[in-house]
């Protein structure tokens, strides 16, 4: 009588156990991982980083060797400039156009004087001649100087339309050709502005704040663009992934408050709280290594819950989750 006292009490204290296991689900912890990649072909010349080191957002934890980034853009610098002294400028000729055409308008003011003093002897000699006390032939003579003169002062007049057109022209073949030149600036800006982009690539920074997780590479070893550097993760947050029956989908909701419970080994568990952020829209199977508090559903669905950390969650830990 007293065995099979015994083994009741035995029996009914493992209906107990298995009718309150004190928690809803089962999960994993995980992060967000992030692997940085070289953006540039090089030698890795510095590269200071630890695995388990905090690193912020914004610092800069490597560089590569790109001098020959730098030697490209010295030489379309140096091609820059000698475009400008191939330029060329008008104002040489055009000066020397300027003189000749105040040489002709200084001889011009001169024949216009000659012209004003003999167009006053014509008019003198034309009254003598009227009163027929001058030869006519004096007037003749006077007529044909009055004649020279103003067809002199047309010459000088047309010659000074004449040089202000070669100006012009001067002025509109050295735009010309200076455009031709100067538009070949705006590739070399463009290919400036690649070659500056490709060396900022050359120094390593650090998106995001986290944690070192897998340093993959060493200073001196050989980089190029896509080669992993290392493995990163902010474990301020954690997400511990859970499963839940299709049951237990009526109990939780987007931003739902849960009590998440980490053991410790002989010592209590650990409580933090947690916020549901993600429930997965499809039924998978039950993975083989998370159980439910319904260990005889077969379809399961996923379930992220963020959970603060105060550095013991760590990830790959399992916890157990209380709605």
């Amino acid at each position: 009588m007293k065995n099979i006292a015994f083994f009741t009490l035995l029996l009914l204290l493992a209906a107990c156990g298995n009718s309150n296991k004190g928690h809803d689900a089962s999960g994993v912890f995980e992060a967000r991982e992030v692997i940085i990649s070289a953006e540039a072909a090089g030698v890795l010349r510095q590269f200071s980083i630890n695995e388990g080191q905090q690193l912020g957002a914004g610092q800069q934890v490597g560089s590569i060797d790109c001098g020959q980034l730098d030697l490209q853009k010295a030489q379309i610098t140096a091609t820059e400039s000698a475009l400008r002294l191939r330029t060329t400028e008008a104002a040489p000729q055009v000066r020397v156009l300027n003189e000749q055409i105040a040489l002709q308008q200084s001889q011009i003011n001169t024949q216009r004087e000659q012209l004003r003093v003999v167009q006053v002897e014509q008019a003198r000699l034309q009254k003598l001649v009227a009163a027929k006390a001058a030869p006519a032939k004096q007037l003749d003579d006077v007529n044909g100087q009055v004649a020279v003169l103003e067809k002199q002062i047309a010459a000088a007049q047309t010659q000074v339309k004449v040089l202000q057109q070669q100006i012009k022209a001067q002025e509109e073949s050295a735009g010309i050709m200076n455009r031709g030149i100067l538009s070949e600036e705006q590739p070399l800006g463009a290919r400036k502005a690649q070659l500056d982009d490709q060396i900022r690539r050359c120094t390593v920074i650090n998106p995001i704040k986290g944690t070192v997780l897998s340093k993959y590479v060493e200073a001196f070893e050989m980089a190029a663009p896509g080669k992993a550097l290392y493995k990163i993760a902010n474990l301020d947050t954690l997400t511990l992934r859970a499963y839940v029956t299709g049951d237990q989908l009526a109990q939780i909701k987007l931003g739902q408050s849960v009590q998440v419970k980490v053991a410790q080994g002989d010592n209590p568990a650990k409580d933090y709280t947690g916020v549901i952020n993600w429930i997965s829209d499809k039924a998978e199977f039950t993975p083989k290594t998370i159980q439910t508090s319904d260990e005889r559903a077969n379809l399961v669905y996923a379930v992220k819950v963020a959970t603060p950390n105060d550095g013991f969650l760590k990830i790959g830990m399992y916890a157990d989750v209380k709605f």
